[in-house]
Order: structure tokens, then C-alpha cells, then sequence
């Protein structure tokens, strides 16, 4: 997922230090854990699984999730680290299909989203956090325009809203994905496309990426565009609180829950991995309550782990939307191509 602050830092490598007391001779020294780029968690974060182990973690970045994914597909057997973390439920298809992984059962399995866990067979994903892409919208805008935000995503659509809306495409980016795949699951297969077309002439601005969305298009946060409405995550209010300069009590923005897409992001044990046994131990470490206690305000989404205490600015602000879109990973998988075929047809 990527995921998924607003502030999105790039980051290249990392590499986590600490006791290696207690290592044997079948130990590594080392374990390289393949992520995202905007994969920030909190610095030293690793340090109490080196010290229980005797293992470092090195973390090696590159690209978005999708880039992530194609990669282990095309090293699947021999793969350039231990364990992957950022494969979401848009994508697993794939990589299981191309037996990217081996299977593993975390220590931690019954604390984990059980509606997530439930997504993988065999024990060859483990759910680390799940988040919602939603459409966010300016608050103040709306309120000094004396204008009633839309409440679905049918409303998007409607004249009251032309050119309001800035999305992400789907072929680029992951939240447009997620957006798109939300479309398909609410209209269905007879429906999206018109839904599209309705966006198309309602004068929707497709952008590549959500940073070019949210923080130059989107009126709401720091780019200051003209654009009131934005695909973005359901903790984005509170990420716009915690980065505010000058500090705000309340977010300027607010989720329009009834357009939320459900994402769930895992880890696995890499098929090919020489070190399998301390790369399962990782996998633990990575969905056990000392490193999802971290992701809340690092990531910005929700723990697997149920065992965690979400933080108050999390609770207070953060969109938990009732009853997301959602959408099984094998259709997903079937149909991605095509269906990203006719979007281009539809919306562009």
C-alpha cells in the first residue's frame, strides 16, 4: 500500500543496528527486508528485534507498489532480499500466481484483522495493516461556497460538482487503482463504465500520482490548487493535523466514507531466501504489537494487529468507514487489464 503520509519521504536504505550477541553459525548477520519507497517507519524501530536475535535489518526501498510487486514476480525463486512487505490485496494475486513466496504462519496470527487474514490461503501472506482510499474534501471550501459536499459516488458526478474532482490514474498509481476498483464494485460490470463517462463530462482531472492530487491539485491541503474533492486515504485528516505549520485542532479536510475502498497490505517470506527460518522471525517481528504500534503515525493506517491501541489523533480524526468497498484479489487479478483498458476508453 503506499502507501501514505503527506509528507512522503523516499527513502533508499536503511539499516537498523544493534547487539548481535547469542548469533550461531546457522544466524545471519543480516536480513534485507524489499519495501515500498515511501515505507517510513519510525528510525530505530528495529533495534529490539536485533536484540533478541541477533539479526540487523537492512531495508532496500524501490518504487511504489506495484513497481515492488512486478520485480519479486520477475526474481521469484531468487530474489534480492529475505522478506517483502507492501504487497496489497490489488496485487497478491499476481505475485502468489508467480510462487513468490513460501509459506509462513506468524506467531501473531490470532491478533491479526481476521477479515484480512482471510484473504490468503496457505500462510503465504501475512496482513500487516489495512487502510481505505476514500474521496477527501476541503472542508472550508465547501462551507464558504455555502455548498453541500457530496455524500457518494454518485453524487461526484452530478453538475453541482463539475470540476471539483481530481483522481489519480489507475495505470500509475495505487489509490487510483483502488479507486477505480471501488467504481466497478459499487456500479458493477454493466455500470462503471458510464459512471466513468458521467466523470469524463462532469470535467474529472486525472492526474499520475497522488502527490501531484493531493498536494497540487487538491485545495485542502498544502498545494493550495483549485480542486475541493480528491482521492485520497481515510487518514489523511489526521496526517494533515499532525503536519500542520502553523498547529490546527481540527483537520481542514473530511472523508466521504460511503466512496472508501478497502486495501490490505502484507509480508512474506521470499521464495529463494538462504536465511528462511530468520526471515520468518522478521515476519513475526513485522506483525507483532512492538512494530505495528508504529505504523499508525509512520504509515498512516491502521495495524493488522488488533492487539494495538490506535493513538488519540488517529481515533479523534481518521475515517474507520462501517462497511467499505472491497473486492476479491482473484477477480482483481482476472479482469485488471481489461478493466484497465476500458477506463482509458471511458474516462480519458
Amino acid at each position: 500500500m503506499k502507501r501514505r503520509p503527506i509528507v512522503v519521504v523516499a527513502v533508499v536504505a536503511a539499516t537498523v543496528l544493534g547487539s548481535c550477541g547469542g548469533e550461531s553459525e546457522s544466524t545471519p548477520k543480516s536480513l534485507t527486508l524489499l519495501a515500498y519507497d515511501s515505507f517510513t517507519p519510525s528510525e530505530g524501530i528495529f533495534d529490539a528485534f536485533t536484540n533478541e536475535t541477533g539479526i540487523e535489518v537492512e531495508v532496500v526501498t524501490g518504487g511504489d507498489a506495484g513497481e515492488l510487486v512486478a520485480k519479486a514476480v520477475l526474481t521469484s525463486g531468487e530474489p534480492e532480499g529475505d522478506v517483502l512487505w507492501g504487497v496489497d490485496n490489488t496485487l497478491m494475486s499476481r505475485a502468489l500466481e508467480a510462487d513468490v513466496f513460501v509459506p509462513h504462519r506468524s506467531a501473531h496470527i490470532d491478533d491479526l484483522d481476521p477479515a484480512a487474514v482471510a484473504l490468503v490461503t496457505n500462510d503465504l501472506l501475512t496482513p500487516v495493516d489495512t487502510g481505505d482510499v476514500c474521496v477527501n474534501y476541503d472542508k472550508t471550501w465547501f462551507a464558504e461556497k455555502n455548498v453541500t459536499p457530496p455524500g457518494t459516488l454518485d453524487d461526484l458526478a452530478k453538475p453541482a460538482y463539475k470540476g471539483l474532482l481530481v483522481v489519480q490514474n489507475p495505470n500509475t498509481s495505487s489509490p487510483g487503482l483502488a479507486f477505480l476498483l471501488a467504481t466497478i464494485s459499487k456500479f458493477g460490470e454493466s455500470g462503471w463504465q458510464d459512471y466513468w463517462s458521467r466523470l469524463r463530462n462532469n470535467d474529472v482531472k486525472v492526474v499520475d500520482g497522488w502527490t501531484e492530487a493531493y498536494t497540487v491539485e487538491f485545495s485542502g491541503s498544502s498545494g493550495k490548487g483549485s480542486r475541493p474533492l480528491v482521492v485520497s486515504y481515510a487518514s489523511s485528516p489526521p496526517a494533515e493535523v499532525m503536519y500542520s505549520d502553523p498547529p490546527v485542532d481540527a483537520p481542514p479536510t473530511a472523508v466521504i466514507e460511503s466512496t472508501c475502498f478497502r486495501q490490505v497490505e502484507f509480508a512474506g517470506v521470499l521464495r529463494g531466501t538462504k536465511n528462511e527460518e530468520a526471515a520468518a522471525k522478521l515476519v513475526d517481528y513485522l506483525s507483532g504489537p512492538v512494530f505495528q504500534a508504529d505504523l499508525p503515525l509512520t504509515l498512516f493506517v491502521n495495524p493488522a494487529n488488533t492487539t494495538v491501541e490506535l493513538p488519540k489523533v488517529f481515533t479523534d480524526f481518521a475515517a474507520i468507514p462501517d462497511a467499505p468497498l472491497t473486492m476479491d484479489p482473484a477477480r482483481i487479478e482476472t479482469n485488471r487489464t481489461t478493466w484497465l483498458e476500458n477506463w482509458r476508453a471511458a474516462a480519458l
